[in-house]
């Protein structure tokens, strides 16, 4: 009888340790201040409650909100789009409502796709990279929203790299795009309802608009927490993010992955935590970075070959890269140290001259500057340029205090 007593107190600290999801607070006050309303909900399948119901069920099901259009995002409201690939406008085979795609051709809501909608609800699991497309939909989204005269909820989600974790440069805005749009770092340590309201009041939307916003807060979170603190289950962001895990990897080496010159384990069993090539010799590359001492991170030797993708049943070399202490490691870091150590152990096999003038354009998108490539091209030390965004982090952090909901 002691042990199931005591198996019972466990689960109840469980529960009580959990964190609640926006979605959850908002179920738990009866969809109070959505009662009446007309929806359109903006999300994929990562909006989900803990116990794996669909947020779309949820408001389909809700007896005193009217939900009456959903909206998809990068890879589509049932992630069943690969990285890139454009999405159309169809019918939702289980709610029978029309789902507008927010990638490809339109990225902001139309006027059309707005009409007999009172809020937009946004509920997506982002993954806390700046060049992660999902924040970008949300700017998107409260842009038209402002423009329209239609509220704008969040139902704020956990940063899973945690919300202290800030790094890398600050966006240049002469490189916006959509893997990069607003003056932050690559890795910015907020929640998507804490960037939301640092976009209605930074001035940032389009013409310094602001909409109606509401951000439906968390209960339980706490800045310091990982994913694996939340209690929470995990969905696939997109395709290549299976684990939260993944999540910081593609914070260190997603930039590299960018000029498709070497492969970062997309297309293996490891995405975003490799550095592969046939002209790469393992242990060499592993003794050049581990020499580097970097704070958190092991590099391992190891040979492979790509199941599907660019470099499928080629036979590579490379490291995998093992985060010891997330406490320590600064992911952004990581891609610049690799890059620099390619680049002096192979100087004929330059990433970025083999790469073709689209892929470097692209590379520098998603740095938010053309200096990161330059510097790197030209011999410069990875020390000097990462010692070089200091003060842009510094002046971010001052900033993002006034935004911050979470202690």
């Amino acid at each position: 009888m002691k042990n199931v007593f005591l198996s019972v107190l466990f689960s109840i600290s469980l529960l009580s340790s959990q964190v609640k999801t926006g979605i959850e607070v908002l179920v738990s006050s009866n969809f109070k201040i959505l009662e009446g309303k007309r929806i359109g909900l903006v999300t994929n399948p990562t909006g989900i409650t803990s116990n794996f119901v669909s947020t779309v069920d949820v408001f389909a099901k809700a007896p005193n909100i009217h939900l009456v259009a959903l909206f998809g995002p990068e890879h589509g409201v049932r992630g069943d789009v690969p990285a890139g690939g454009k999405i159309d406008t169809f019918t939702d085979s289980s709610t029978g409502l029309p789902v507008y795609s927010l990638y490809g051709k339109t990225k902001k809501p139309t006027p059309e796709m707005l009409k007999g909608i009172d809020v937009m609800v946004y509920d997506i699991q982002d993954i806390g990279s700046r060049s992660y497309t999902f924040i970008n939909t949300l700017a998107y989204v409260m842009e038209a929203a402002a423009e329209n005269n239609i509220a704008v909820v969040v139902l704020d989600r956990p940063d899973p790299l945690n919300g202290a974790r800030v790094e890398g440069n600050i966006l240049d805005l002469k490189f916006r795009s959509f893997v990069g749009q607003y003056p932050i770092p690559y890795v910015y340590g907020m929640t998507c309802g804490e960037f939301a309201g640092m976009l209605n009041n930074e001035g940032w939307l389009e013409g310094g608009k602001k909409c109606s916003l509401t951000v439906v807060k968390m209960e339980n979170w706490k800045r310091w927490m990982h994913w694996d603190n939340t209690k929470l289950p995990w969905i696939p962001t997109s395709p290549h993010i299976p684990n939260a895990e993944t999540a910081l990897y593609y914070s260190a080496i997603g930039m590299l992955g960018e000029l498709e010159t070497v492969n970062i384990g997309v297309g293996y069993t490891m995405p975003f935590q490799l550095v592969g090539q046939e002209w790469i010799n393992g242990p060499n590359l592993a003794d050049a970075l581990n020499a580097k001492k970097l704070p958190g991170v092991y590099f391992r030797p190891l040979s492979y070959k790509p199941y599907y993708a660019k470099q499928i049943s080629k036979q590579l070399s490379g490291v995998q890269i093992h985060i010891l202490d997330r406490s320590k490691v600064n992911l952004t870091n990581l891609q610049i140290h690799i890059i620099e150590t390619l680049i002096r152990l192979y100087p004929d096999r330059n990433p970025f001259a083999l790469a073709d003038s689209s892929r470097n354009a692209m590379f520098d998108k998603v740095a938010g500057t053309d200096e990161v490539r330059k510097a790197l091209s030209n011999g410069v030390p990875a020390e000097t340029i990462i010692s070089g965004w200091q003060r842009g982090v510094t002046e971010f952090m001052s900033l993002r205090k006034k935004y911050l909901l979470y202690d």
